[in-house]
Order: structure tokens, then sequence, then C-alpha cells
């Protein structure tokens, strides 16, 4: 891994958090724990490395536009694997 994704809050209130993620090659998030139900709006067509907190890899191919959802307690850690930035949108339900 080559660097920290970088995290700019866009919105915070009572009821979410809106986070822009950008990963450069190689970058990653660190290992985390989310705290609330989320949904991940791509801004880039790519793949990232999720590794779990047993260290086992998976691989999620991601679209632009295509959004997904996840329930709060999800552990892992993020890593762009492509060899150009990736951009997401985190949305937290609070």
């Amino acid at each position: 891994m080559t660097g920290q994704a970088v995290a700019t809050l866009q919105l915070e209130n009572e009821r979410v958090l809106v986070t822009e993620w950008r990963f450069a090659p190689g970058a990653a998030t660190g290992f985390h724990r989310h705290e609330y139900d989320y949904v991940v709006i791509p801004m880039t067509t790519g793949r990232l490395k999720l590794i779990g907190p047993d260290g086992a890899e998976t691989f999620a191919e991601l679209k632009a536009g295509v959004s997904y959802t996840r329930q709060a307690g999800v552990e892992h850690d993020v890593v762009n694997v492509n060899d150009f930035e990736f951009v997401f949108v985190e949305v937290e339900l609070k």
C-alpha cells in the first residue's frame, strides 16, 4: 500500500455524514469499523480490494453511478488496486 486515502467531509447534520473519498493508486483507508448504515456512490469505475479483520481479501468491482449499501458493523480496510485515482462518496445514516 502506498499512502492514505483522502477523506473530505462534505456534510454533517443530525441525520447523515457525507464524505468524499479519494484514493491515489495503492492508497488505503486503514482498518476501520462502520458505526452507521451507509451508502456508497462510486464516482469512478474500477476495482477495490477489501481486507477483513481476519486478513481475508476480497475484491469489489464498482461502476460509476451504481450505488450500494451496507449495514453498520462492517470492518475492513479498503485499497485502490487500480493504476488511476478512485473516488467514491459515502453517505452514513445516523
